[in-house]
């Protein structure tokens, strides 16, 4: 069902597939970004159903109240309580370990706001996992999704991250004023 309905809203949106899973790639992070709109988990999602990567993401356990709940399960949401003083990437570590098939969708800027540092979990999440990070991006001006390189961390975060935001800069999100600089 997921399939179908991506079909249509690529479709009619205009959008187009680039680039795909490696099939070698059993687990990683798949970073989405820039995010800068709520329409950036629209297409993002039905993106991951076309190209059939069974991504996995965290939503604020907030957001899993009836009948959005089901539907976030349904669609791959994880719930995660944000207010609780808990280790995230140690538990995204542990669900790696327990998952020999597994990519965990994130967005390391926290917002769809303009953020000049991205939120490092993600980086940290990778190099416990020992998964690469795969560039999940939706390019407004060309209407594509796709999924770029597979980034190996080093553990050198600085040398890492300026690969992956070299990629995004090429990358236009749909409130350019907010992407990547």
């Amino acid at each position: 069902m997921g399939k179908a309905i991506s079909k249509v809203i690529f479709k009619l949106a205009g959008w187009k597939l680039k680039g795909g899973m490696p099939p070698n790639i059993k687990q990683a992070i798949m970073i989405a970004a820039p995010h800068t709109s709520n329409w950036d988990f629209v297409f993002a999602r039905a993106a991951f159903y076309l190209m059939e990567v069974p991504v996995k993401l965290t939503i604020k356990k907030e957001a899993f109240f009836f009948p959005v709940g089901p539907l976030l399960k349904a669609m791959g949401a994880i719930p995660v309580d944000r207010k609780k003083n808990n280790n995230l990437v140690a538990a995204m570590v542990d669900l790696f370990k327990h998952n020999d098939h597994l990519v965990m969708l994130v967005t390391p800027e926290g917002t769809r706001k303009y953020q000049p540092r991205w939120r490092k979990g993600f980086y940290h999440t990778a190099v416990g996992a020992g998964v690469p990070i795969m560039l999940g991006y939706l390019d407004y001006a060309k209407k594509e999704a796709g999924i770029g390189p597979a980034i190996y961390p080093t553990g050198d975060f600085d040398a890492d991250m300026e690969k992956i935001l070299a990629f995004y800069r090429t990358v236009t999100p749909k409130y350019p004023s907010q992407g990547v600089r």
